[in-house]
């Protein structure tokens, strides 16, 4: 098994001490930063994330993991970032106004910080002001809403409603998601995307911004 195939299987296995250290040696063995990433880390916060949909590992084999791949991001981020590498995409998520629930909208940031993404996570009770004004600030390819409260979810419309007014609305995929949320509530609201759980959000995601990218390119 090679280093970075050991680093994939110490990550599926939630070993933040063992991740952390194996990435190290890759780096001073000179491996570079962005091989260390997609052919160590990435393959194993996939099996996760597939383990995950089939639902043969939970929520707390999941989180481990997801913090395993935080340490190991972080010590290859001077490195990364002296190469320029860019995050594939800008996500800004939050909790809607009304709504205190956060361990599936924090699952989701970790997949999706996982899967390669720069996330901006607005925490809980998030208004739609200030969704709005965070998506025009980071120039966001995606804005996700959560709800877990069927009270709250009225709020994931006004938010879009309001990107629309500010113009802001074309430029931007918008998800959504939580336990009460459906595909048909999210197609009543005009959102771009629903996603059931965590993992699928990684894998919608990625589809609605490869999309999203084929029409601006023409094709």
């Amino acid at each position: 098994m090679t280093d970075l195939e050991q680093i994939t299987q110490r990550l599926i296995g939630g070993d933040i001490p063992g991740v952390q250290k194996l990435a190290k040696e890759a780096l001073d063995a000179g491996i570079p930063a962005q091989e260390i990433l997609n052919q160590g880390l990435l393959p194993g916060m996939n099996v996760v994330g597939d383990r995950f949909k089939q639902n043969q590992i939970y929520i707390p084999e999941v989180v481990l993991s997801a913090k395993a791949m935080h340490a190991g991001v972080e010590l290859l981020r001077p490195h990364l970032e002296a190469g320029q590498i860019k995050p594939s995409a800008t996500v800004v998520i939050g909790t809607v106004q009304g709504d205190l629930h956060d361990i599936g909208k924090n699952l989701v940031t970790m997949m999706l910080k996982g899967a390669g993404f720069e996330v901006v996570d607005l925490g809980i009770d998030v208004d739609p002001e200030r969704f709005a004004e965070e998506v025009a600030e980071r120039k966001a390819h995606i804005l996700a809403l959560s709800a877990l409260l069927t009270t709250s979810m009225p709020n994931m419309k006004k938010t879009l409603d309001l990107l629309s007014e500010r113009g802001l609305r074309q430029g931007v995929i918008a998800m959504v998601g939580g336990a009460p949320v459906t595909q048909t509530y999210a197609d009543e609201i005009g959102a771009d995307g629903y996603a059931q759980n965590a993992s699928l959000a990684v894998d919608r995601a990625r589809e609605l911004l490869k999309s999203s990218t084929s029409s601006e390119s023409g094709g």
